[in-house]
């Protein structure tokens, strides 16, 4: 009978072995890893959306801004040093983000409040896909209604520049669905003894500068946060005996366009 005993296992043996077990190797390949300059930051897989304000500014945006800023200096609350400064960050500014500092202490046009060119749309009005609308030829350019009226609705493409003319007569111009040739269209309203209406979606830029003598270009409703994208409408032209009235409303949902049912007795 030999007197020899098992020795014991070193602490470098016991180590090696533990590592080599399945049950030592599962739980290290799950743990997840913490070291690398990256490791808290995960990678932004393709096709993952990237949040509003990361979103690149185009030359249109910046103008907006650029223009919002001009407006802030001839109503005395920015002084021309101020304006320089925010001036030079508007053309250097590559997106919304950069953008938005600049006018969030600004109150909109109107007095309505709201930040800049680059305020974040809602999951409701990010489904408008403006990028997708705005491209193309114009529909029709002009549009004349002596003692009758006209409409344009639904499914049309806005020009660049379109003439709305009413005399003793009414027009309806619904831009809701309608798709844009450019970011910024101008649409210029005649009204004598007439009237123009202007229907627009929320989220979309209004700027009114029409004159009325004995008549009146008038804005009704709230365009909320503008989305960015989203095209730019100038309502100019003249009224006289007359109006041109600027609509915000949104479409109706397919909820409210189904007939109701009728109550079974």
């Amino acid at each position: 009978m030999s007197d020899e005993r098992p020795q014991k296992p070193l602490p470098e043996e016991q180590l090696s072995r533990e590592t080599a077990s399945p049950e030592r190797a599962t739980s290290l390949e799950k743990a997840p890893s913490v070291s690398g300059p990256g490791a808290s930051v995960p990678p932004v897989l393709p096709g993952q959306p990237v949040a509003a304000p990361a979103l690149r500014a185009s030359d249109a945006d910046r103008e907006r801004v650029v223009e919002r800023l001009r407006d802030a200096v001839a109503e005395g609350r920015l002084d021309m040093e101020e304006f320089q400064e925010r001036l030079e960050a508007a053309y250097a500014s590559r997106t919304y983000a950069e953008l938005e500092p600049l006018t969030r202490d600004l109150p909109a046009v109107g007095g309505i409040p709201a930040g800049s060119a680059a305020a974040v749309a809602g999951p409701e009005q990010e489904q408008a896909a403006w990028p997708e609308r705005i491209g193309g030829a114009g529909t029709s350019s002009t549009a004349v209604a002596v003692m009758s009226g006209f409409q344009r609705k639904g499914q049309w493409t806005v020009p660049a520049r379109f003439n709305a003319v009413a005399f003793w007569g009414g027009g309806d111009l619904d831009l809701r669905e309608a798709n844009f040739s450019q970011r910024e269209v101008v649409i210029t309203c005649i009204a004598v003894m007439g009237g123009i209406q202007i229907t627009v979606p929320p989220g979309v830029e209004v700027d009114v500068r029409g004159i009325g003598v004995m008549g009146a270009f008038d804005q009704r409703g709230n365009p909320g946060p503008l989305q960015p994208g989203a095209p730019r409408v100038v309502v100019t032209g003249f009224a006289m005996w007359g109006g041109v009235e600027i609509r915000v409303k949104p479409l109706k949902s397919d909820r409210e366009k189904k007939p109701r049912r009728r109550k079974e007795l």
